[in-house]
């Protein structure tokens, strides 16, 4: 009867570790799938999606503007001008298109393209080819292209008219 009792104390032993194992992994499971849930109510929560009966009974109107087509109106023929670097003659072509947003502002354009072209001629005529050379530099023309332009508009036509100089092709050599 002792080796029963002991027998059966062994067998009681060797259920446990595996018992303490099941409840281990049960709860990391249950902590587990805690977090998961936790963590999806949370991104709804931050989505939006618990507060969406309030937001569709009280419809908030936010003012619209309405954006117009952008227009394009390139600048024909090219720009070519020249640099002297260090005792060698370099070139430059560059072709550029106007962007704008109101159609009636080319009639202005066409009418004083001689005092854009030739602000935009002064302009890439006192460039650096060096700096030219960087990304940087084509940026600073662009933009310093773009503020020649809209100045020429704003003392003719009282409207800077174009929001944007594209350079549709740049050669440097």
């Amino acid at each position: 009867m002792a080796e029963d009792d002991q027998e059966e104390n062994e067998g009681a032993e060797g259920e446990q570790p595996e018992k303490g194992k099941k409840k281990k992994w049960l709860l990391l499971g249950g902590a587990l799938l805690l977090l998961i849930a936790a963590s999806v109510g949370a991104t709804l929560y931050f989505l939006g999606f618990f507060g969406a009966e309030e937001a569709s009974e009280q419809p908030v109107e936010e003012p619209v503007e309405e954006v117009s087509a952008a227009v394009y109106y390139p600048l024909k023929p090219a720009f070519i001008t020249n640099f002297d670097v260090r005792g060698r003659q370099r070139f430059m072509q560059a072709e550029l298109t106007l962007m704008l947003r109101d159609n009636s502002v080319i009639p202005a354009i066409e009418l004083h393209m001689p005092a854009i072209r030739n602000a935009l001629v002064m302009l890439m005529r006192g460039q650096d080819y060096r700096e030219l050379q960087t990304p940087e530099g084509k940026a600073l023309l662009r933009q310093r292209a773009l503020l020649e332009v809209q100045e020429v508009l704003q003392q003719e036509i009282d409207s800077p008219g174009v929001e944007q100089v594209l350079f549709t092709n740049l050669v440097l050599q």
